[in-house]
């Protein structure tokens, strides 16, 4: 559990770290787990759907940037995401009913580890209510030089930035008076988890050191926090709540939205939409 200061500096700012969340036990099969993946990613030339590739991936030199739906990939990831002591923390700043929202496991190779550019998660998926947040499971420690997240405080109380350039949706902020001179890192030891909220503006750099940073995203939801666009079938949908019952009556907020649509040919991961951006930071 967190205490009440660390919830009041959640609310307030939009982000929080916690060290020593997992054990080291589980963070080394978290590690050798993603080794296996690294390793079979040798057999790929391009994506698919569940390897996400650097541009310079080979099969001599392996480099993966994600992992897709790692839940659903390997009992390990998954058990991280029904971690009971991870979930105690998210219900204390979303409430009790906890859907998952989507997983993945970005990764930045040493030296390289591509850059992902200033955003915030709610343009890519706005709900009835804002009590989303993404939990970020640290398999090695993140820290400035290995690329670890980069936010602005208290950006979760201001707008939502406009994340389209000529029209169309490029999963990045592209408002010409946004400023990044607030920018706050997140360092945590491995085992440990950074939390922010979906409308916090943030960012991760290059990875400039000799070092891997593999972070584990897990996006969660209020149950009663409904998907304004296609929240799919409504049994699997139901499937996803990690706490608490299912409801049909969400609840609604004033809460600023920008539909991410239209969106561009350039589809997958964020690291691709963000592609067509014109403009960047890293």
């Amino acid at each position: 559990m967190i205490t009440a200061d660390q919830v009041d500096f959640y609310r307030s700012q939009g982000y929080l770290a916690v060290e020593q969340v997992l054990t080291a036990d589980e963070v080394q099969e978290l590690r050798r787990v993603t080794d296996e993946f690294v390793e079979r990613s040798r057999q790929l030339t391009d994506h698919d759907d569940v390897y996400d590739l650097e541009p310079d991936h080979s099969p001599q030199n392996p480099r993966l940037r994600r992992i897709k739906q790692p839940n659903e990939q390997h009992s390990a990831y998954d058990r991280t995401l029904r971690h009971p002591v991870i979930l105690d923390i998210v219900a204390q700043l979303i409430g009790p009913g906890i859907r998952h929202q989507n997983t993945k496991l970005n990764l930045k190779s040493p030296n390289f580890g591509s850059p992902v550019q200033w955003h915030q998660d709610w343009s890519f998926y706005p709900h009835t209510n804002d009590d989303i947040l993404a939990v970020g499971v640290a398999i090695d420690e993140m820290t400035i030089d290995n690329g670890c997240l980069l936010v602005i405080p208290g950006s979760h109380l201001g707008p939502v930035h406009d994340h389209h350039q000529d029209g169309v949706f490029v999963g990045a902020v592209t408002d010409a008076e946004f400023s990044d001179d607030q920018i706050v890192p997140i360092t945590v030891a491995a085992g440990g988890i950074t939390l922010h909220h979906a409308r916090t503006l943030h960012a991760s750099a290059r990875n400039t050191s000799a070092h891997a940073r593999r972070l584990l995203l897990m996006e969660m939801v209020a149950v009663d926090a409904w998907p304004l666009i296609g929240f799919g079938d409504y049994e699997k949908f139901n499937a996803r709540i990690l706490r608490g019952e299912p409801t049909n009556q969400p609840r609604v907020e004033i809460v600023p939205v920008r539909i991410p649509e239209p969106k561009h040919e350039r589809g997958g991961s964020i690291y691709e939409v963000q592609t067509k951006l014109k403009r960047t930071a890293f």
